[in-house]
């Protein structure tokens, strides 16, 4: 029977304490180490919410370069873990150096077993708390919706989604980084939708597809005669989004010479308009995003270092559609059902090879792909279901790199897995069971195990 109580690591290489620390909690499920080697293989293997660390372990039993040791290889391997150093090394100052580096508490040798009680639990407590608030960040709501309309199921997007929730509420300029057709002006959106700027324009304006001599007047409009064609004054985006949200669209492809009279707007937001003499005030935000990696661009010299700073104050990196388990499924339902409605009622849904083809296609073109194939599939299909062949998808999945802990690669599967099967059964337990090829009650074990919801 596993044991469920909490697991508490004690790093002491004293025979004596070891015994006296373990027996005095009762109520945990206690692993003793002696050395560092130990206690890192209990770490990884355990996971323990909670570590009590002795600085004085061999080979330096009298300092406490070991122990220092120790506690920094927990900080990079499990950050989350509330390590409680001792003391008695060194005192107060190895203690709050201890702290400085990522311990939640310290108490002093001689140990007061009381005491330490005391502070061990408190950790215990707050580590659930934390755990707790963790999978309530990345927990999707029922209907898969997040930030308005974006549909997902991954902890990945919904952790996306949260950021930007949280900073929709302030002016600062936010970039997403990501591949094309991951859903970045989608997300754009929902941020302007959920800022205090919704009653304003959304303006959107994609600058790989203006030719160089056209974007400047389209960003920053033109007056009567300012060129050959001008016959009237035009307000350009960013006039256009005052009061509201502009997003920038492959901000890469701006040319240097007008990244200058964007990062001037940027710095003192007024424009002028091409053949204009005056300044105008606007209260635009902006939102961009690009495909391209700007460091580089920076470093070539193609992409001004000061502009970077400007437009990346929040920086929001949007995983791939490969790196969110289950959405390909949820995501092509809801296409279907918006296609079908548009261009072929009779469809009503996906047939089981269809299904699969959608969860072994590594969608390098992610969910603009997944749009487009489901379209296509919608027109094609002959019967009430679309078939794999109607989606024209070849056969055949990437592998990935995977962690070498068992524990973590058999948790990760699982949770896959679970995904892809609920997304597939659209939540029913039942189906997703059998799916799985598993009972009810073992899959409602797993959901519970993992923190997900059906």
């Amino acid at each position: 029977m596993t044991d469920s109580r909490p697991k508490l690591l004690i790093v002491e290489d004293d025979p004596g304490l070891q015994a006296q620390l373990k027996w005095a909690y009762e109520d945990f499920e206690v692993f003793i180490a002696g050395d560092r080697a130990t206690a890192l293989t209990l770490l990884r293997a355990e996971e323990p919410a909670v570590v009590t660390l002795d600085l004085g372990l061999p080979p330096d039993p009298d300092g406490v370069s070991e122990g220092f040791a120790v506690l920094d290889a927990i900080m990079a391997l499990k950050p989350d873990t509330k390590v409680i150093v001792a003391s008695g090394h060194g005192a107060r100052e190895s203690a709050l150096r201890a702290v400085a580096q990522g311990a939640y508490d310290f108490y002093p040798k001689p140990v007061d077993i009381d005491a330490l009680g005391l502070i061990v639990r408190r950790a215990l407590h707050l580590h659930r708390i934390e755990a707790e608030n963790r999978a309530l960040a990345t927990r999707a709501p029922a209907d898969h919706r997040v930030l308005g309309n974006m549909i997902t199921a991954a902890p990945e997007m919904v952790k996306v989604a949260r950021t930007i929730e949280r900073v929709a509420s302030t002016n600062v300029s936010v970039m997403l980084l990501g591949a094309s057709g991951t859903g970045k002006e989608l997300l754009a959106r929902g941020l302007h939708e959920a800022s205090g700027r919704a009653g304003g324009a959304f303006v959107a304006i994609n600058c790989a597809a203006i030719p160089e001599n056209l974007l400047e007047s389209e960003l920053f409009g033109h007056e009567k005669g300012a060129f050959t064609g001008a016959v009237k004054t035009t307000e350009g985006k960013i006039e256009q989004a005052n009061g509201g949200t502009l997003f920038l669209d492959e901000v890469g492809d701006i040319p240097l010479q007008l990244q200058v009279k964007l990062l001037r707007f940027l710095q003192e937001r007024t424009i002028e308009r091409i053949g204009g003499r005056r300044s105008i005030a606007v209260d635009t935000r902006i939102v961009c995003a690009t495909h391209q990696n700007l460091e580089a661009m920076i470093a070539d010299g193609r992409f001004r270092e000061d502009l970077w700073y400007r437009l990346a104050e929040i920086v929001v990196k949007i995983p791939s559609l490969a790196e969110r388990p289950g959405d390909a499924t949820l995501l092509a339902k809801a296409f279907l059902t918006r296609f079908a409605a548009q261009m072929n009622p009779a469809v009503k849904g996906f047939a089981p090879d269809a299904l699969a083809a959608i969860d072994g296609w590594g969608w390098p073109g992610n969910v603009r792909e997944l749009e487009n194939r489901v379209k296509r599939a919608v027109i094609m299909a002959d019967g009430k279901l679309v078939a794999a062949a109607d989606l024209d998808l070849p056969t055949g999945d990437a592998g990935a790199d995977n962690p070498l802990n068992l524990k973590a690669v058999r948790e990760a599967a699982d949770r896959k897995a679970i995904r892809h099967a609920l997304a597939r059964s659209e939540g029913n337990i039942s189906s997703t069971a059998r799916l799985l090829g598993i009972s009810r009650p073992t899959l409602y074990d797993l959901l519970k195990q993992y923190d997900m919801h059906g």
